[in-house]
């Protein structure tokens, strides 16, 4: 497990704990143990999201305790487990792949953010010094991988057969003009292959933490106003039956907050888009 670390974003106010404590009683610890919400999330921007949402959430007598990951299997096995009432990381079809996949029961019930995937070079300046036989890395899991090679198609670096939609690999390019070499990368381990690859297309997630803006670093990215906008945002993720239950609803409440909304946009300069 690529376990990173827990954090407990919010606290519930010491005088509520003071009077849980003085009750006594299992009914008074039921209680309290209902208050906390956890969540796996990745480190940036989720969690950073999380910490202004468990803000909110303090004010509304919730602890939210978040607990970073690095990687997009177990934050799902820990919700379907329920280990974790929630996970925050992932978009609609990674998801549906990831059921599909493993046998998950897992659903959506709140989308709260794009990330806008971004073409990034140490080497060269513009795309438009692309060479023949240039390396590219990509994502290698499979809705990723497609999104990235439709953003190098949109750019004109090659072509995909018709329908391959997000399922594309590299199998389905039928026209490479700069007979580039795409190499399928994990995520995570993106940011670095910069030192060696010409280019590399990045999710936001991985990229903002390796100090990259997508408005300001990258050659070319994803149109915020596309139709990828609604189809990758990032959301909330539940076991299925627990989309209405009391936590979760608050922290949909919380995540799609006006102060929530403002710390991304005024934090993120169009990197992170809110969507709701």
């Amino acid at each position: 497990m690529k376990l990173k670390k827990v954090v407990s974003i919010a606290l519930v106010a010491a005088l509520s704990a003071g009077l849980l404590a003085g009750c006594g009683g299992g009914s008074s610890d039921a209680d309290a143990e209902a208050k906390v919400i956890t969540v796996a999330a990745s480190p940036s921007p989720h969690a950073e999201i999380l910490a202004v949402a468990g803000e909110v959430l303090a004010a509304e007598g919730y602890e939210l305790q978040v607990t970073e990951f690095t990687d997009y299997v177990q934050p799902n096995m820990v919700v379907e487990n329920d280990e974790f009432d929630a996970n925050y990381f992932q978009h609609q079809p990674y998801l549906t792949d990831f059921n599909a996949e493993n046998g998950t029961h897992l659903v959506s019930v709140a989308a709260i953010h794009y990330e806008p995937f971004g073409i990034y070079s140490s080497k060269h300046a513009s795309l438009d010094e692309i060479a023949e036989g240039a390396i590219i890395t990509v994502p290698n899991d499979t809705t990723n991988e497609a999104r990235a090679l439709q953003l190098l198609q949109a750019q004109g670096i090659i072509t995909l057969a018709e329908g391959a939609g997000l399922n594309a690999t590299k199998q389905d390019i039928v026209e490479n003009p700069y007979n580039v070499d795409i190499q399928e990368i994990e995520a995570a381990a993106l940011p670095p292959t910069l030192d060696s690859a010409d280019f590399a297309v990045i999710n936001g997630n991985y990229a903002i933490p390796a100090g990259l803006n997508v408005a300001k670093d990258a050659l070319a990215c994803e149109d915020a106003a596309s139709e990828a906008a609604q189809t990758f945002a990032n959301i909330l993720v539940v076991k299925e039956g627990n989309e209405e239950s009391e936590e979760v609803q608050a922290l949909v409440k919380a995540l799609t907050s006006d102060e929530v909304k403002a710390f991304i946009e005024e934090n993120y300069e169009g990197a992170v888009v809110p969507i709701f």
